[in-house]
């Protein structure tokens, strides 16, 4: 793999043919240091490597970028054996974040949200249009998040259609870590709601079993459904809440994606944009 420690990276495609790369953008506060702890968790479970990134509105804050992006990655590398290396680039988190995803290959984006009040750099509202703008996978992560295996995933079933997207990326992560899947799901208001959804829970159970994988379903009473989702996650004490970013108007689309990320509870969010295909193993080889 080429090495692009401490460069100014500008439309310079990097593939790695063989290593898990994990990116994790930094603003060199609390929140992105626990990202950054989750990543360097999940690099070592999956034999990975991270990439720190940082980016700056002028060229005038690159040379200071970099030397705290290099302190960063060599702390992380002589404390973890993690290899880590650092991308400083001028532009917007917005754009610029999924554009360098992209361009160096990572599996996985491992961001830190700064809840959804007060003066914030990346809020609820703002990590969801990040994610729209990326063909990669997020875990989000909030300030003094426990460092977690993902023994126990919670995966919210509902009418939309991207049910086999977010469960090929679940699946993913659940034969890398033997989790158990909670699927949870509502009761139907009506006959025709109903069989749609049935029609969803039949597919993911019939795909979780030929997969060999540990799951159950609970069914919630809808009233609340993006609250009772978290209360149960508390109750199981669950690892991951794994959501879809839907562009079609779907559950997680809306403020409740953003409440779900936001989650007072600090439990990590894998966030899927529903406009992507995962299918083929492009996530995990």
């Amino acid at each position: 793999m080429p090495d692009y420690q401490g460069s100014n990276f500008v439309n310079i495609s990097i593939m790695s043919p063989s290593g898990f790369i994990l990116l994790v953008p930094t603003d060199f506060t609390k929140v992105a240091d626990s990202a950054l702890n989750q990543a360097i968790s999940l690099a070592k479970k999956l034999d990975g490597e991270i990439c720190l990134l940082h980016i700056v509105s002028k060229e005038s804050n690159l040379e200071a970028a970099e030397a705290k992006l290099s302190y960063m990655s060599e702390k992380v590398f002589s404390e973890n054996q993690v290899k880590t290396n650092h991308i400083s680039r001028i532009g917007n988190i917005f754009d610029d974040i999924g554009d360098v995803a992209a361009e160096i290959g990572a599996k996985l984006i491992v961001m830190g949200t700064h809840g959804m009040t007060g003066f914030q750099k990346i809020t609820g509202s703002h990590a969801l249009k990040v994610i729209t703008n990326s063909i990669v996978p997020f875990i989000v992560v909030q300030e003094n998040v426990i460092v977690r295996e993902y023994n126990k995933i919670v995966f919210p079933l509902d009418l939309s259609r991207d049910t086999k997207q977010k469960l090929n990326i679940t699946l993913m992560l659940a034969e890398k870590f033997n989790s158990k899947i909670y699927i949870v799901t509502t009761k139907a208001e009506n006959s025709t709601l109903k069989v749609n959804l049935d029609k969803n829970l039949e597919y993911a159970q019939n795909y979780l079993s030929q997969h060999n994988l540990s799951f159950e379903v609970e069914i919630l009473e809808a009233s609340n459904f993006v609250q009772e989702i978290m209360d149960f996650s508390v109750k199981i004490n669950a690892d991951l809440i794994a959501i879809v970013n839907s562009t079609e108007g779907g559950l997680f689309g809306s403020a409740e994606a953003q409440k779900i990320i936001s989650n007072e509870e600090k439990i990590p969010v894998l966030c899927v944009n529903s406009a992507i295909s995962y299918s083929g193993g492009m996530m995990f080889s």
